[in-house]
This record gives C-alpha cells, sequence and structure tokens, in this order.
C-alpha cells in the first residue's frame, strides 16, 4: 500500500471515528444542496459553499456528484420526487390537475426550480417518470396517442406548476393605456405576484390550467386527430 492510500485510508477511519458523524453519501449532498439553495439562492450555490455546510473538503463532493451540473441534476430529481403520486380513483382531468397542483406546491417550496429546470439539457430519469407517468394518466382515461402528443406540448412548463407569465407592469398612464389600466383595476390583489400587484398568481395559474384541461376534454369527446383537426361545435 502506496503512502498516499494510507493516508487515505487513515484519514477515512478518522472521520467515521468521529462521535455523531453522519457518512457523507450523494443523497445526503443533493438534499442539503437543495436546502442552501431554498436559503441562499441558486447563484450563490457552489461547490465550496455546500462543502462548508456539510463540514468537508470541497473535494469530497467530487466522489458523489462529478460536477455542478450533475449536482444541479440531482437536485431538480429531489424537488420533483416531492410531487405526490397519482391518486387512486380518479377520473384522468381531476388526477392530472391535482398532480399539476402538487408540482407547483412543490415548486413554489424552492423558487429557484423553475429556472433550473428549463436549464436542463438531459432530463433526469426522476423527470422522466413523472413525465410518463402524466401521458399515462391520459392514455388511461382513453385520449389517444395523437391527441396526448399535442396536450403535453400544450401544457408545457405548467405540467411542473410553472408558466412564463407577461411582463411585469408598473401602473401606466391611463390616457395612453386604457385597457390595461380597465383590466389591471380588478381581480384578486397579490404583493407576491410575479406581474406586479392586481394578479393572484395561484388563481390565474389554475383558472389556465382548467381551461386547457376542459379544452383538451372538449377534443377528446370529439374524437380530434391531427389529421383531422375539425372542431364541432359544442352542444
Amino acid at each position: 500500500m502506496s503512502r498516499s492510500e494510507r493516508d487515505t485510508q487513515h484519514h477515512n477511519v478518522a472521520q467515521a471515528a468521529i462521535p455523531g458523524r453522519v457518512p457523507l453519501n450523494r443523497d445526503r449532498v443533493l438534499r442539503a444542496a437543495v436546502v442552501l439553495a431554498d436559503e441562499v439562492g441558486i447563484d450563490s450555490l457552489s461547490m465550496r459553499s455546500l462543502a462548508q455546510r456539510l463540514g468537508v473538503a470541497p473535494m469530497a463532493l467530487y466522489k458523489h456528484v462529478a460536477s455542478k451540473e450533475e449536482l444541479l441534476d440531482g437536485m431538480v430529481s429531489v424537488v420533483v420526487a416531492e410531487i405526490d403520486p397519482p391518486m387512486p380513483g380518479l377520473d384522468w382531468k381531476r388526477a392530472v390537475r391535482e398532480r399539476v397542483l402538487s408540482a407547483r406546491h412543490a415548486l413554489l417550496r424552492h423558487p429557484w426550480a423553475p429556472h433550473v429546470i428549463e436549464s436542463r439539457t438531459q432530463a433526469p430519469l426522476v423527470v422522466l417518470d413523472y413525465m410518463n407517468s402524466l401521458i399515462g394518466t391520459f392514455l388511461a382515461g382513453g385520449l389517444s396517442a395523437d391527441l396526448t402528443h399535442h396536450v403535453m406540448h400544450a401544457l408545457g412548463s405548467r405540467m411542473w406548476g410553472f408558466t412564463q407569465e407577461v411582463f411585469p407592469t408598473p401602473q401606466p398612464p391611463a390616457e395612453r393605456f386604457p385597457h390595461i389600466i380597465e383590466i389591471a383595476s380588478v381581480g384578486e390583489h397579490d404583493d407576491k405576484s410575479a406581474v406586479g400587484r392586481g394578479c393572484d398568481d395561484q388563481f390565474e395559474f389554475e383558472f389556465a390550467l382548467d381551461v386547457l384541461l376542459d379544452g383538451f376534454e372538449r377534443l377528446h369527446n370529439q374524437g380530434w386527430t391531427s389529421t383531422n383537426p375539425v372542431r364541432t361545435a359544442s352542444p
């Protein structure tokens, strides 16, 4: 055994001998990263700051995550795993609605997550599991693969519980933008709204989700296909 190998073995034994020390593993690294990002924001998260939080040298992290990008992939997996599993006994429309709202609640707990999800170049397996399960709910409800393909495109990021909202809008001059002023003065007010006062983000999200789900149901009942997308009048 070389000197470096003996030193490494001695270090590992010493670390294990420290009373109360929790062994470092991939799950612990990822969960600590999620908590740290919740506290300081994703831009302030680094391998060095995470190592400090865990009380280890930065190089110790690379035994469990090969890079910052792999760390972010794993953090996404932790957040997506917080989404509730499908509820048995629900019709497809309510089942999808409940899962999407569960996804929204998960991402609201982690405000950095939407940006990281959108930045992924390759979906982690847990992300694919969620998408596969959601698609399976539509198919089990009788929607065709053709319609479900377009349904998933229409949902877009909304399946994860977030969406790109309109631009934040300061109070504009009424004489130039009377229609903006007219609609901004109605509805519930939410100081934390992504688009400024005048919008309740949760209400707007659920409103748009219900509009989409109702539309999907109508197209399904009409036998819609992408090769013959003729819409009949609803009774």
